[in-house]
């Protein structure tokens, strides 16, 4: 149990590390995007390979498909409903700044965080081990989150502490999400486990789909597509060497 929550603090830790150079350093928005891409091309390999192609193998492809799906279409709604408020910030640095939306880009990134997180810890139930994969893409991709939300805190008047704690509190739900989903399915089939797993992959895919890889082109050119592959080829070769 222990070691469920480490992972999802490592995993986390990403968040946290993105805001301390984000509030330190003056890093370019072109490599923000660079780095966003290549989590982005990880995150899409740990769905199709792990994930999704699990889901299908242990419980059927009907089923798979409905939770992938319902994944999908539930992260639609929460983040249409953010979004509203401004949680679609949660992944920009933003030139300007906007009042009023601090808390919706907090509550955006836990959105991101805890399904991610219970996943790693599910993980070490299936595999006996944690998926490097999914660690990897998590912490690739929660890098970039904390550097350009942090950024865009600030400008709208965000303490540097207050910034700071916002995401070392993310890092606690991580590994406290870690810990339940190892906790709670603990006893779990492993056509359950893969059903969830799908159903996470969905909300993941719609997540960079609307916000990484668009705010990646927007800043990052022509470019992100082919770091964006081989993020993707990157996660083939931890899938196969794992």
């Amino acid at each position: 149990m222990l070691q469920a929550a480490l992972w999802g603090a490592v995993a986390g830790s990403a968040v946290l590390l993105g805001a301390v150079a984000g509030v330190t350093m003056n890093m370019p928005k072109k490599w923000i995007a660079w780095i966003m891409a290549f989590g982005t091309g990880v995150l899409i390999g740990a769905v199709s390979f792990e994930l999704l192609t699990e889901a299908a193998e242990q419980s059927s492809l009907k089923i798979a498909a409905a939770g992938f799906l319902s994944g999908a279409a539930i992260f639609t709604l929460m983040d249409y409903i953010l979004s509203r408020s401004g949680g679609h910030d949660r992944k920009r640095s933003r030139s300007k700044a906007v009042k009023g939306t601090g808390m919706a880009i907090f509550a955006g990134t836990v959105l991101d965080a805890i399904p991610e997180s219970v996943l790693i810890g599910a993980s070490l139930i299936e595999q006996s081990k944690v998926s490097w994969l999914l660690v990897a893409a998590i912490f690739l991709s929660n890098f970039p989150e904390g550097l350009s939300s942090s950024v865009g805190l600030i400008k709208e008047g965000y303490s540097k502490r207050k910034v700071m704690v916002m995401w070392s509190a993310v890092l606690l739900l991580s590994s406290i999400a870690s810990f339940c989903g190892y906790a709670f399915l603990q006893g779990a089939s492993v056509s359950y486990i893969s059903i969830i797993g799908a159903f996470a992959g969905g909300g993941i895919m719609a997540m960079v789909s609307s916000t990484m890889l668009p705010e990646a082109h927007e800043d990052g050119g022509a470019v992100i597509g082919f770091i964006s592959s081989a993020g993707l080829l990157t996660s083939l070769l931890l899938t196969h060497f794992s």
